[in-house]
Parts: C-alpha cells; sequence; structure tokens
C-alpha cells in the first residue's frame, strides 16, 4: 500500500514553493538538498517550522519542497505559506489554528516600482526654490 502523500503551493514576493508532505519522522528535503544548507540561520528555520509548532507536530512529517524565485527571506516565507496550507489539507482541524495566526493567508506586499522622474517609489529629488 502507497502512502497518502499531500501537496500545497505556497506564495511569498515573487517566491513559489512546492511542498509534499506525507507521515513520517521529521525529514527535510528542500530542493534535492538539506534543510540547514539551503537556509542557514535558526532564524529562517524557525519561520519555515512555525506552523508545525503551531499545531504540535514538529516531527510527524516528512517533507519535500521545491522553491524557485525571489530571494531566501521570500522563499522562506513562500515555504511557511506552502507548509501551512498542505497542514489545513491534512487535517481539517489545524485550519483554525493556521487561519487564526494568518499563516493561511498569503502575504501579497512587494516592493513597490520605481516611478520616473524620482530616484525611487516615494522619493523625490530635493526641492529647489532658486
Amino acid at each position: 500500500m502507497t502512502e497518502k502523500r499531500y501537496y500545497a503551493t505556497g506564495k511569498r514576493k515573487t517566491a513559489i514553493a512546492r511542498v509534499w508532505m506525507k507521515e513520517g519522522n521529521g525529514a527535510w528535503i528542500i530542493n534535492k538538498g538539506d534543510v540547514r544548507t539551503y537556509f542557514p540561520g535558526d532564524s529562517l528555520i524557525r519561520i519555515i517550522e512555525q506552523p508545525l509548532s503551531l499545531v504540535g507536530k514538529k516531527d510527524s512529517f516528512d517533507f519535500y519542497i521545491n522553491v524557485s524565485g525571489g530571494g531566501i527571506s521570500g522563499q522562506a516565507g513562500a515555504v511557511k505559506h506552502g507548509i501551512s496550507k498542505v497542514l489545513a489539507e491534512y487535517d481539517e482541524e489545524f485550519r483554525p489554528i493556521l487561519k487564526k495566526a494568518g499563516l493561511l493567508t498569503r502575504d501579497d506586499r512587494v516592493k513597490e516600482r520605481k516611478k520616473y522622474g524620482q530616484p525611487g517609489a516615494r522619493k523625490r529629488f530635493q526641492y529647489s526654490k532658486r
């Protein structure tokens, strides 16, 4: 008998994470490598483990994740969003917990584009009266 796998897509800024989950012992594979080498530093690891610690299932699942686009922080946010969605698909009882923490909502904030005639998105060149 084959194990049931769950799939969800997470997004943040321009990063997209495709997350497959199955019941296991807490193995993480991100882009065919180890999670610690792909996400250096404890802060990014804490970000992607936030949904699991919230529902209390930290070492109960194995994850296979493909992530692309954006930077390292946006990719961590996309992985977090994908894990939250796949946990809600796995068990409907997790949905209210994750929803209350705001983890099922896509964070759609992106960098505002630079406008012409200005040095940045909102900044203006210095005004000269004379």
